[in-house]
């Protein structure tokens, strides 16, 4: 901890010394020129067109478009923080998708969709770690496609010409669902000519003996040593141009393909196999499968009904008992995707052309294909996955040795008689079974924009997107089959299936290693299912903003007018949800259609009161109000801000600004609050209001004990006195009545969010080039929209001791108070409710620190430093008004998903040579550290003295290293060679990670760079 702080200090005093933020648009002051270089003051212009509509054909060269309004004038100054990622940061980094960009921002919670076994590929931003709904993602202004099916792997980061990030409310700016922010990809439009952009990158790691290695060793599981290289990547562009009639008429476009080789867990000595600890503080494992390369085999009747075998390993014809040891279990995660395999094609065009000195028409389109796969060894699954029938051996299979078949059929032995059994069998000559994701669609924009006189400017466009997933699950053997391979005679000393079926294939399950390409040509032919998402959204806006300057309405002690925005929106949203028969066989559900309209109206005022007075260089105050109303939701609602600039001189800034946004929900937490469906808990779950149940182990006699929970919280979930304790609550007595989980049934309500951010900007005149922000962000979601599983309420009611928020959500039958109610027919109680509803607040604050510098060093060159860096302090919720709030900042475990340290932060240093030929830079990203829960001392996040942990209870903090070398060869080509995690770093390593991150990896991948060093080369060639 003491050295988390001593960085942290050095960073802020570097800061304050001489960094900065990556091009800054929320403070750029084009009446500012002498504090800037010319070519600072052309990057400073550029950043701020970010995030309002488009300039006219015919706008004026000193008009700026500030992100965060949609106002266009000169000289403007933005009362919200604003970070943008240039051009040429991201070609520093040769990234092959813009994730790896986005997740080294301090202010957007990391996501790892290429390095996350269970995802969907698709890649989407979450600022301020509050869920990518409450953040909208934009490109050149305008929505990329539905807040559910975005992707903004559709970009090529070759493409890109920034990514600014406004981190506040921005919702009376650009839409209700703007409640965390917005970021808007700009990208590179009027090219002309041909340009190739490539690049290409691979994992260069030494691998250590790690704490797992030895358990992975110990169970006969490889564990990498030495260097390797692996995890190729490769991103191409190819961009071309042209501008005709005068270059009335630009015509651009581009095609994109990118290629991604898979990393499997068992390629890094620190995932080579999933690190389990039991209990706190316990013993270390690894986790083992039953689905092991030399079978395994139960017998379910009989004297031996009950007992785990496998063959032995050594290829005998005998069992041994199934446990820890060589050969007797195996490792379920070696072939998951630490990297997951993809190919991707995108392909766009721009169009504009002046139709008249004061009017433009625009268009562009977007088309994209992604393929990915999820990976699973191919296995022989258990009978259970297909219901509750054993498979069946003949008692006289000859591939049984006699001592086999006693052990499972007893006298039976050597007999036609069917003994049923229980079989799973992982084959290791089999490549593996994809579920294959396919994500694909289009974003299409167009419409008109132009100015009257010098007063308007107007623009009226749209957007369609469409975005559609089809996974393809793979296949599963035949439940049928696998019964037919299992009956097996002697004919002519050949093997053969009994029933005669042509092409059945026999299959050995009785001997270790036994081929599997024959049999699974057999076996493996049931379709593991299929289903398709589509998302489409139709967008149709209008905005007009104009300078009431012109007609007089200005301060008397400012030198520019009024400016005012006016806007209109009509959206609308739909998502489709499809499965085959096979899907809905193995997993139920039922198919979607929701849709969801969106009328919205805005009015943004920007009001200069005081200009260039003493003690008074700016004094300005904006506005901003929006209607909307929702098809989902009878109510219409309003979002708003209140914003203030004051500069008592140039150098210095104050700035403020308080948002209030309200989200309604998308279409698919309508969907998962709405639309009902049953399931079952574990079989091994109870209603805690049941007694515990113990079994003699001689005698099997049956005894009851004090339920779990108190009388009081059985009370508060509506059970009667009478009843606590009572046998009949038990959901699982053998007779099929599991505890009932109802998902939906809700009504979910928009969710009101308040964002209040304040800060100040400084831009001394006698240190040229600098300039420093820091800005407080506090971010209060009310009535917040989320998803839980029933668990939150079974533990919020237990844990809070009665709390009526959490156990209304045991929905009990009246008289009985049982849990178990029939799965079918829409009950109207006997269950416990999980899903998307309203719960009581979302807290985010902090501080943002951001920083640039240029030093100028005459005919040698310059030097510039950007730091963005990041200090939270609250991130959690309070899930009612009876308990505390749980701020999970530092904290992992125990629900605090956000995995956010106290602090992080990025310092880049760019050498430039004077004659432009050559730069260098060199970025470093520090990582704060996290602790677990356990260990915090705050009893809202379990805390308490008894959790404490000694092991897996701390992750130090790390520091990443990068380097990049850029040549520009010639006029038209230019090369660069760039090495991410310079040093190599080794992930951390924790037990138990799926519970932590949903990774199988022993680390959290999001977080850090987990695969080693990043090695890549990219080319730039201009035609």
């Amino acid at each position: 901890m003491i050295f988390d702080q001593t960085v942290s200090r050095i960073a802020l005093a570097g800061s304050l010394l001489f960094c900065a933020v990556p091009a800054m648009a929320q403070n750029q002051d084009v009446a500012a020129g002498p504090a800037q270089t010319p070519a600072q003051a052309k990057v400073g212009a550029d950043a701020a067109t970010a995030l309002a509509a488009p300039n006219p054909a015919s706008a004026s060269d000193d008009t700026v478009v500030v992100t965060g309004s949609r106002i266009q004038r000169p000289n403007m100054t933005s009362a919200a923080p604003i970070t943008s990622v240039t051009a040429q940061d991201i070609r520093a980094q040769a990234p092959t998708n813009i994730e790896d960009v986005l997740n080294r921002l301090p202010q957007i919670a990391p996501d790892a969709q290429q390095n996350y076994q269970d995802s969907d590929g698709r890649q989407r931003i979450k600022l301020r770690s509050l869920g990518f709904e409450r953040t909208l993602t934009l490109i050149d202004g305008k929505r990329i496609g539905t807040q559910n099916g975005a992707d903004v792997g559709i970009i090529p980061p070759s493409m890109l010409e920034r990514v600014d990030v406004l981190t506040g409310g921005a919702s009376s700016v650009y839409g209700s669902d703007a409640v965390a922010g917005v970021v808007n990809f700009i990208l590179k439009k009027d090219f002309e000519g041909l340009q190739i952009d490539g690049n290409y990158n691979f994992y260069n790691h030494d691998n250590n003996d790690t704490i797992v290695s030895p358990l992975a060793r110990a169970n006969s599981f490889s564990s990498p040593r030495g260097m390797t290289n692996d995890g190729g990547r490769a991103d191409i562009t190819v961009t071309a141009g042209k501008k005709l009639f005068d270059g009335k008429l630009r015509l651009s476009g581009f095609v994109n393909y990118r290629h991604t080789d898979a990393v499997d867990y068992d390629a890094r000595s620190s995932s080579a196999c999933q690190l389990v600890q039991t209990g706190k503080d316990g013993p270390l494992s690894c986790s083992l499968s039953t689905y092991s390369r030399s079978g395994y085999i139960s017998p379910r009747s009989g004297a031996n009904n009950g007992a785990t075998y496998v063959n032995d390993p050594n290829g005998t014809r005998t069992f041994v008992p199934y446990g820890v040891g060589v050969g007797n279990a195996a490792n379920p995660y070696d072939g998951y995707s630490y990297q997951r395999g993809s190919e991707r094609w995108n392909a766009g065009g721009f169009v504009s052309a002046d139709l008249t000195p004061d009017i433009e028409v625009y268009g562009s389109g977007i088309w994209f294909r992604d393929k990915s796969v999820n990976v699973y060894p191919a296995r022989i699954y258990s009978y259970t996955v297909y219901g509750d029938q054993p498979y069946q051996v003949n008692c006289n299979n000859p591939y049984l040795s006699g001592s086999q078949a006693t052990a499972i059929c007893g006298g039976a032995a050597g007999t036609n008689t069917k003994a049923p059994i229980e079989l799973r069998y992982r084959f290791n000559d089999l490549a593996d079974i994809p579920d294959t994701y396919i994500n694909s669609g289009i974003r299409a924009t167009g419409g008109f924009r132009g100015k009257v006189d010098d007063t308007w400017t107007w623009d009226v466009g749209g957007v369609y997107a469409r975005n559609q997933q089809v996974v393809n699950y793979g296949s599963l053997p035949d439940y049928d089959r696998v019964n037919q391979s299992l009956d097996v005679v002697n004919v002519n000393g050949t093997p053969t299936c009994a029933s005669g079926v042509a092409g059945c294939v026999p299959f050995n399950a009785f001997a270790a290693n036994t081929p599997g390409q024959p049999v699974a040509d057999w076996l493996f032919t049931a379709p593991g299912g299929r289903t398709k998402g589509v998302g489409t959204l139709w967008d149709g806006l209008l905005s007009v903003t104009g300078d009431l300057g012109k007609y007089g309405v200005t301060s008397p002690l400012a030198n520019q007018g009024v400016a005012i925005a006016l806007g209109a929106e009509y959206r609308h949203d739909n998502y489709t949800s499809t499965a085959d028969s096979f899907y809905r066989d193995l997993n139920g559900g039922a198919d979607l259609d929701i849709s969801q309209s969106v009328w919205e109206s805005n009015i943004e005022v920007q009001a200069p009161l005081i200009e260039d007075r003493p003690f008074a260089h700016l004094l300005q105050a904006n506005g901003g109000y929006r209607v909307s109303k929702y098809s989902s939701n009878p109510k219409t609602f309003n979002t708003w801000k209140i914003e203030g600039i004051y500069a008592p001189v140039s150098d210095l800034t104050f700035r403020g600004s308080y948002n209030k946004a309200q989200r309604a929900p998308t279409v698919i937490e309508i969907g998962q609050s709405r639309n009902i469906s049953y399931g079952l808990q574990g079989g091994s779950q109870n209603d805690f209001c049941a007694p515990t149940v113990t079994t003699n182990p001689t005698t099997g006699a049956i005894s009851y004990g004090t339920p779990i929970a108190s009388r009081d919280v059985c009370r508060a979930t509506g059970l009667s006195d009478a009843l606590y304790g009572s046998p009949t609550l038990l959901c699982n007595q053998g007779d099929g009545n599991q505890c009932t989980v109802q998902s939906g049934g809700y009504t979910a309500d928009p969710e009101t969010a308040y964002t209040l951010t304040y800060g100040l900007v400084v831009k001394p005149s006698f240190i040229r080039g600098l300039v420093f922000s820091v800005d407080r962000y506090q971010i209060k979601i009310d009535n917040s929209l989320g998803y839980n599983d029933y668990t939150y309420y079974t533990d919020g009611c237990q844990r809070s001791n009665g709390d009526p928020f959490f156990c209304s959500g045991i929905v009990r039958q009246p008289g009985t108070g049982i849990l178990y109610a029939p799965a079918s027919g829409n009950p109207t109680s006997g269950f416990i409710r999980q899903g998307t509803t309203n719960y009581y607040k979302s807290i985010a604050r902090g501080i943002d620190f951001q920083a640039q510098y240029t030093l100028p060093l005459g005919g040698a060159g310059k030097v510039d430093w950007s730091f963005n860096g990041s200090l939270t302090t609250f991130a959690g919720s309070q899930d009612s008004p009876l308990q505390p709030k749980r701020n999970c900042v530092g904290y992992y475990g125990n629900g605090c998903s956000q995995l956010l340290p106290k602090w992080s932060h990025g310092l880049r240093t760019t050498y430039t040579s004077g004659d432009g030929i050559f730069s260098t830079s060199f970025n470093w990203r520090y990582v704060g550290s996290l602790t677990s829960a356990d260990n915090s001392g705050d009893e809202a996040i379990g805390g308490t003295p008894d959790r404490a942990r000694t092991t897996f209870y701390h992750i130090a903090p790390a520091s990443y290293f990068d380097l990049a070398l850029s040549f520009a060869i010639a006029k038209d080509f230019s090369l660069r060679f760039i090495a991410n995690n310079l040093l190599d770093k080794t992930p951390p390593i924790l037990a138990n990670s799926y519970d932590i991150s949903l990774a199988r990896s022993n680390t959290i991948p999001a977080r850090y760079d987990s695969l080693g060093r990043n090695i890549a080369v990219g080319a730039t060639i201009r035609f």
